[in-house]
């Protein structure tokens, strides 16, 4: 049987067709697609974010270990939103968040640290020597990105969310830059799998700022509590100059 011109221009139009048709489905997918986030305190900082990735469409479950305490705001934000355990909210969790004092990272290792190996687990906190004695020296000395590593061993860790106050999150993320000139504000990470940086990147975008990669888990002490890239409400572009990173 021969085609002539006008029969196998529509032949390649129907098969270019079915093809880019088949190939949407999973476009689509790929880029509304949400994941399920457990968060490890929901104070300041755990209830301000976890909130931003609730209303990005996002299930979350915030972790207590009185979870009852919970049920007014999580019934605030809607069915997306959860009340659960430390150990529910692990299990619950694609990745995880932990927003707790520094001081109590020995004891949420007792609870959560096994079932955390081999987890994606933004890690937001701060040790401070008033608070944490020890610990704050422990940090002081070895740095806190690795001082984290040794609580949580296997975990896939990002430092992430560390470096400003709660209320400049639930500010600029909320605004999502709309407000600002040149742009979101900007979140340093730093972490070891390349795995776990990608899926953090997405989240912090999802929560309306803007993801800066300063480097390896070390790297984190560059933008910890009294560093010099800590506490900076700036763009990407800014905060790169100012930690002395690439464009």
């Amino acid at each position: 049987m021969r085609f002539d011109r006008t029969t196998r221009r529509a032949a390649f139009a129907l098969a270019a067709g079915l093809t880019l048709a088949a190939s949407l489905p999973a476009l689509a997918q790929d880029s509304a697609k949400k994941i399920r986030i457990g968060v490890i305190g929901a104070g300041n900082i755990g209830g301000t974010i976890g909130t931003l990735w609730v209303k990005d469409g996002h299930e979350v479950m915030f972790a207590s270990r009185h979870p009852e305490t919970l049920a007014s705001m999580v019934g605030d934000l809607g069915p997306k939103a959860k009340a659960g355990t430390p150990e529910e909210a692990v299990a619950f969790g694609d990745a995880v968040f932990i927003a707790v004092p520094y001081k109590a990272y020995p004891d949420l290792a007792k609870e959560v640290g096994p079932a955390l190996k081999g987890k994606i687990v933004l890690d937001a906190g701060n040790a401070t020597q008033k608070r944490d004695g020890a610990l704050y020296d422990e940090v002081t000395a070895n740095g806190v990105g690795t001082t984290t590593a040794k609580y949580f061993p296997g975990a896939k860790l990002v430092r992430a969310f560390n470096a400003a106050n709660y209320k400049i999150f639930a500010k600029e993320g909320a605004d999502g830059g709309k407000g600002r000139a040149g742009g979101r504000m900007a979140i340093p990470i730093a972490g070891d799998d390349p795995e776990a940086l990608k899926v953090a990147e997405g989240l912090i975008r999802d929560a309306g700022f803007d993801p800066v990669v300063v480097g390896p888990l070390k790297d984190a002490d560059k933008f910890a509590m009294g560093s010099p890239g800590f506490g900076h409400d700036v763009t990407a572009p800014e905060l790169k100059e100012k930690l002395g990173l690439g464009r």
